[in-house]
């Protein structure tokens, strides 16, 4: 009777302390999903306090990006690390994938450079993705980040879904002539200005990528460009009828990127200003035209 009340105990200690180590691990486990972006995180030893979409300044609503923007994954409140001191070391890859499998973009870790750790508590991680080139419009995509612990076994992953689209304020008018993106750039910002805002004394471009559609003749194209730039009230204050003249261009450059550019002195003019760029072909009656608002601050 006592063997038996002995084995019993046994037992039941055995299957208390099982039950204990299950959820103990499940507890470290955890999965929320963001119904409006879709944004689905998996945390496994690590878990984080908030997790959301933002512009660098501004938390966004939207899975769907126009092409050259950049968004944030920001991950705020994130614990779990194994600590040296007060530092954490982590480690972060970014993965992203198009529909038919093919990797748009890999990073192999957003934090490579932070050799000594990170010493901010709460601590906040974060990846940044540029969607251009080789992303482009028209193509789903899915963004994988995942976060690991250098010095442990945590780990925090993060996916989302997401579409790339041309910039509605950029209006494009052609007759035989495709394209592939067409878009404004900043030299000084370093980046694509998808709102329409830019500065005095910046460097301009309007780009035009992926062109199709004009004559060629021994691996060159003849053609015409010209821009004009009005304010508000009309006022012309660029106007250059044919930026090309009598040179010929290389097909496969012209194919590739043509880039005219501007820079506005001074300090005061009646926004928003219109510019109107239209690329057409010397030899054919092929041509392309894009048109868009800019508010110079």
């Amino acid at each position: 009777m006592l063997a038996h009340t002995m084995q019993f105990t046994t037992r039941g200690l055995v299957l208390a302390v099982l039950f204990m180590t299950f959820n103990a691990c499940n507890f470290s486990q955890s999965i929320e999903k963001d119904l409006i972006t879709g944004l689905t995180t998996r945390g496994d030893g690590l878990s984080c306090e908030e997790v959301y979409l933002s512009d660098g300044e501004n938390i966004i609503k939207r899975n769907n990006f126009i092409y050259g923007e950049t968004f944030y994954v920001n991950f705020d409140g994130v614990e779990g690390f194994e600590k040296e001191g007060k530092s954490a070391f982590p480690k972060m890859e970014i993965i992203v994938i198009n529909d038919q499998g093919d990797t748009a973009l890999f990073i192999r870790d957003m934090y490579e450079d932070h050799k000594d750790g990170i010493d901010i508590s709460p601590l906040q991680l974060y990846s940044e993705i540029t969607v251009a080139d080789p992303i482009q419009t028209g193509v789903n995509y899915t963004l994988n980040v995942n976060i690991s612990d250098r010095k442990g076994n945590g780990s925090f992953r993060a996916n989302m879904d997401f579409d790339v689209v041309h910039n509605e304020k950029i209006s494009v008018k052609s007759d035989h002539v495709s394209f592939g993106e067409i878009y404004l750039f900043s030299q000084q910002k370093g980046h694509t200005i998808t709102h329409g805002q830019a500065g005095f004394n910046e460097n301009l471009y309007l780009i035009f990528e992926g062109l199709q559609g004009f004559a060629e003749e021994e691996g060159q194209v003849h053609l015409g460009l010209s821009m004009v730039v009005k304010d508000a009230e009309g006022n012309v204050i660029l106007d250059e009828p044919d930026l090309f003249g009598d040179s010929m261009l290389d097909t496969e450059e012209a194919y590739s990127q043509i880039a005219p550019n501007f820079i506005l002195t001074g300090s005061q003019l009646a926004n928003p200003l219109s510019l109107l760029v239209r690329i057409w072909d010397k030899r054919s009656s092929s041509w392309i035209s894009a048109t868009t608002e800019i508010v110079i601050e």
